[in-house]
């Protein structure tokens, strides 16, 4: 197992996993807390949604997806054939970018108008994303075929 992890490029590798596993947590504190003001909005549990979303989740997307599309054009694949689990990792990575824009803007009404609504609405669709999230890791660290 050493060698092949020898044989990859590091960087790239590095930062599409250092990347993944920021969104994962921003996308998982951003669901905690949305959930906490589930009840009962709390100004602060959404200004720090938003924020969570807006400065780290993002960015994170950003940095996971550009390095996860360096490692497949270093590694040589075409489109043509690829194996399933690259796949289910860009189709997570895609779409998850644009429940990620919604929950953000969601979240900045939730901190604007304190719609309770607003609040529900980010909790359900970042607990939804970070399903996707845990079967697009699945599917990357098992290579399903």
């Amino acid at each position: 197992m050493t060698l092949l992890a020898l044989g990859r490029p590091f960087w790239p590798l590095f930062l599409h996993v250092f990347g993944a596993m920021s969104l994962f947590g921003a996308t998982a504190t951003a669901a905690l807390l949305a959930w906490a003001a589930w009840r009962r909005p709390v100004p602060v549990l959404a200004r720090s949604t938003f924020w969570s979303l807006l400065l780290v989740a993002l960015p994170a997307w950003v940095i996971m997806r550009a390095d996860g599309q360096w490692i497949y054009s270093n590694e040589g694949f075409s489109g043509d054939n690829d194996p399933s689990w690259l796949g289910i990792g860009f189709t997570v990575a895609d779409i998850g970018l644009i429940v990620l824009l919604v929950s953000t803007g969601l979240a900045y009404w939730w901190q604007r108008s304190g719609n309770a609504v607003a609040a529900r609405v980010v909790a359900g669709l970042t607990t939804l994303y970070l399903a996707a999230l845990v079967v697009a890791w699945l599917a990357m660290s098992a290579k399903w075929n």
